[in-house]
């Protein structure tokens, strides 16, 4: 008899997005076990399935009681702060666990310590699944997107729960088997950097239509709003159109104005900047958006420097620039500049991914993983779905740039890009996301750099040789001793 009282799975760690996810689940009708040191999250998690009609949930005071209370095998997530917290929670779980279960981390951690658990708990015979969580404590409650990657066998286990939970789109819930080791963990990680790069742009369409083009919050609302119903409707779109219509209820105007400009961060977006580093692949716009933040943590240096700059003779030049602006112009103009620069912010996230696949042999399919954001995570977007399409179209496309369908648009939204980003330079205002989306797109469709000087460069002090265009093989020149023989010279080496 006592079997059919068992949970189908449990959860550890109820802060805020453990008791949203446990919530969900839940409701789906998987009776869950909950458990957190601290046991007063424990009951109020239990009041809050109460008040939400009843839901099959029971909660558990010690890891022993919480581990026993699941049917087999045994399926456990944890939601607690990556790094340590993790370890020592699943030391304290693992004790009671046996071969088969199958522990699940939903925290943002870093791939490598997936890596690491997956081989350690191996050795008990306990699966192991990293599985990134996107959507904000909003999403965890009603459908998140789901990356888990690992144990394919663990997946297996959980399947039909995932399945349920996930955000529902039209075709299909928002997750899907990502991969081998950490590729769970990873791909979330390059989510949060898209997610830092989209989040810049936002911001500074919003600094040029503020400062240049004179729109007031309730216009910048209902731009934002109209954006949402075309190519550019996300839900970042959507929020920032809230958050202009906020008032502040402790003064005048709206609350958008009262916030400190000091971003704050986690380390997802440092990561995939360092990973990008490390893998020799370019993400410019997902680098200028972390390096805002840390400008942007500078607030009393930036109130100093501007101070410093005015004294030496630096002008305001905001608003020699708008005086003579086309305001629906520039609207219309700054919708096809973010448009464009978060193709390119999307392609290097996407290229990231690709390469990181290939080296550790994930073999992770990137339409899918367009796919499964297109609901519940904080990047979800109309243009994801052209995204799935564009990989399905061409499973090895070298960047979306390239694909026939995003190529067409990045050509026709060139020039009013290039005016946003040109007339942002002369009032002063800094488009660093727009300008590297720009310079990524200049420099990826060229077909010849200036890397050729790079080229001689390190060849004359570094003797590192260079290829040429019109032979094979490596060359070295003796380029001073050359050059300062005078021009009789060249004619013999040309």
């Amino acid at each position: 008899m006592e079997a059919a009282t068992l949970s189908r799975i449990g959860l550890a760690g109820l802060a805020v997005m453990g008791q949203n996810l446990a919530l969900n689940i839940a409701e789906k009708g998987f009776p869950i076990s909950v458990y957190n040191r601290t046991t007063s999250k424990v009951d109020e998690t239990l009041d809050r399935a109460r008040f939400e009609g009843g839901l099959p949930m029971t909660g558990h005071y010690s890891p022993r009681d919480f581990v026993l209370s699941l049917e087999r095998p045994r399926s456990v997530i944890i939601l607690v702060k990556a790094g340590p917290p993790v370890d020592q929670t699943i030391a304290a779980l693992s004790d009671h666990m046996e071969a088969g279960d199958t522990i699940i981390d939903g925290g943002n951690e870093w791939y490598e310590n997936t890596e690491r658990r997956i081989h350690e708990l191996a050795g008990k015979g306990i699966l192991y699944l990293g599985m990134g969580v996107s959507g904000g404590e909003e999403g965890a409650r009603h459908g998140p997107s789901l990356m888990p990657g690992g144990s394919y066998a663990a997946y297996q286990n959980i399947e039909d729960i995932v399945k349920k939970v996930a955000a529902q789109v039209e075709d299909g819930p928002c997750v899907t088997y990502i991969g081998e080791g950490g590729s769970g963990n990873f791909v979330k990680m390059v989510h949060n950097g898209i997610e830092y790069g989209d989040m810049q742009l936002i911001s500074e369409a919003y600094d040029v239509l503020k400062n240049v083009g004179g729109l007031s919050n309730s216009e910048l609302a209902e731009i934002f709003s109209e954006w949402n119903k075309g190519e550019l409707e996300s839900f970042l779109i959507e929020i920032t159109a809230d958050i202009f219509r906020v008032r502040d209820e402790s003064g005048e105007g709206e609350l958008v104005d009262k916030i400190l400009d000091k971003t704050g961060m986690k380390g997802t977006g440092k990561w995939t900047v360092q990973q990008a580093a490390e893998l020799s692949v370019a993400a410019p716009t997902i680098a200028a958006s972390l390096d805002c933040r840390y400008l942007s943590g500078l607030k009393e240096e930036r109130e100093a420097a501007a101070e410093a700059l005015r004294e030496a003779g630096l002008k305001e030049e905001v608003g020699g620039v708008s005086s003579g602006i086309d305001k629906k112009r520039l609207i219309d103009d700054v919708r096809q500049a973010l448009y464009a620069s978060k193709i390119c912010s999307y392609a290097q996230g996407m290229n990231l991914l690709r390469t990181k696949s290939v080296e550790k042999g994930w073999n992770l399919n990137l339409g899918e993983m367009a796919r499964i954001w297109k609901g519940g995570c904080i990047i979800r977007a109309v243009f994801l779905d052209r995204i799935k399409k564009a990989y399905q179209r061409n499973p090895n496309l070298a960047s979306l740039v390239v694909d026939p369908e995003f190529a067409r648009e990045m050509v026709q939204r060139q020039a009013a890009w290039r005016r946003v980003v040109g007339l942002a330079i002369s009032a002063g205002i800094s488009t660093p996301g727009m300008c590297a989306s720009l310079a990524y797109f200049d420099t990826y469709r060229r077909a010849r750099l200036p890397a050729n000087l790079v080229q001689a460069q390190r060849d004359l002090f570094g003797a590192h040789t260079y290829e040429r265009i019109d032979r094979p093989g490596s060359f070295h020149t003796e380029w001073t001793k050359l050059a300062r023989k005078g021009n009789t010279s060249f004619a013999a080496i040309n």
